[in-house]
Formats: structure tokens, C-alpha cells, sequence
């Protein structure tokens, strides 16, 4: 019997320690963002948004079962220009009061490998933007930094999750101006995300 409780509790013990931690990527520091790229032949339009949220599932152990999802708050989107962000924000383009967020559902992980403490895998999930949702694959890095909350915010213990991504969307499978002025906004959209998630000790 007490040998029985032993493997019972050992097993408890190994359990727990494997189970899925939840990252919120509600940065409290403020400095999480996502650059967006539009290189046409007349104009190069470089910005980047910082309202972005979400929760990812990650367990060290397997991270291969990797799930979440990333929302970016599309009225955070930002260009130098003020005279093209309201462009941007406005009727004829995103169209942010009717579609506020910009979602990512990561629902899968394919080619995951991993070494030490980064893992890297090709993540399949659906993409929403202006209120379109395509099935997509991008290239993520996933980094796992245990016990490092408090190196990036003081008095928070706990772990983080740096997620890494870079990918093409074009615009015209979002019904954003299809056809129109290439020559100024190219078609195709180049995203990349770099962004700390938080799993705060209990």
C-alpha cells in the first residue's frame, strides 16, 4: 500500500510539473508591438501597433502542443504619417471602429524542434483581419525564459514566453482595396512580431 502511494503521488508530482503554464501577452510594461511593412514602387510604409493581448498555452515539456491566440487592437496601428494613419483607420481601408482587432488562433504545430530553451515550428491557425479570416501557416520562434518575469518587471515572479514571427499577407485576400493604388501601397504585407508573454508565479 505504501508503495502504491509512493507511485501514486510521484506521479501526481510528474504531472504537475508538466502541465501547461498560461502566458498573458497583456504586456504590463507597454513595450510589446508588431511591425507592418508595405514596400510599393512609389512608397515604403513602415509602422507598427501596440495594443496586443492574448494567452497562450505552453508547456516546456512538450511544446509541441503549443496553442493560443494573439489579438492586436486594430486602432493601435500607427504610421509617421497623420495624414496616412487616418487613411489607414478609416472607411476605404481597415476600417477599425467596425473591425477593432486583428486576431491570430494558433491551432497547431508542425516541424516542431527544439533546443534548449527555444523551440521553433511552423504554426497553423486562422487569421482574422477586417473581418476575413484565412487559414494560415507562419514560421514561429518560441523562447521559454523560466524564472526571468522579474528581470523585465520588477517585483513580478514568474516565467516568460518570447514569441517570434515573421510572414506575408497580401492584402487583397482581406478585401483591403483590391486592385488599388499599387503603385503607392503594395499588396502584400510584410508582419513581424516580437512579444513577451507572462506566467506569474502563484
Amino acid at each position: 500500500m505504501k508503495l502504491n502511494h509512493l507511485l501514486l503521488l510521484t506521479s501526481l508530482s510528474i504531472s504537475a510539473y508538466a502541465a501547461p503554464q498560461s502566458f498573458d501577452f497583456k504586456d504590463p510594461k507597454g513595450v510589446n508591438n508588431a511591425i507592418f511593412k508595405l514596400d510599393a514602387p512609389l512608397e515604403s510604409i513602415n509602422g507598427s501597433a501596440s495594443g496586443i493581448t492574448g494567452t497562450v498555452s505552453f508547456d516546456p515539456e512538450n511544446p509541441a502542443a503549443t496553442t493560443g491566440k494573439i489579438v492586436v487592437a486594430s486602432e493601435s496601428l500607427t504610421v509617421p504619417n497623420p495624414m496616412q494613419k487616418e487613411h489607414l483607420h478609416g472607411a476605404n481601408w481597415l476600417e477599425v471602429a467596425k473591425y477593432p482587432e486583428i486576431t491570430f488562433e494558433a491551432k497547431s504545430l508542425a516541424n516542431v524542434k527544439t533546443d534548449g530553451n527555444v523551440t521553433t515550428a511552423d504554426a497553423t491557425g486562422t487569421f482574422t483581419l477586417h473581418g476575413v479570416s484565412k487559414e494560415l501557416t507562419v514560421p514561429i520562434k518560441l523562447t521559454y525564459l523560466k524564472d526571468k518575469l522579474s528581470a523585465r518587471v520588477p517585483n513580478l515572479k514568474g516565467d516568460l514566453l518570447v514569441v517570434r514571427a515573421n510572414f506575408t499577407i497580401n492584402r487583397e485576400d482581406f478585401n483591403i482595396q483590391k486592385g488599388q493604388y499599387e503603385d503607392k501601397v503594395s499588396p502584400t504585407i510584410d508582419l513581424s512580431l516580437a512579444i513577451a508573454g507572462a506566467s506569474i508565479a502563484q
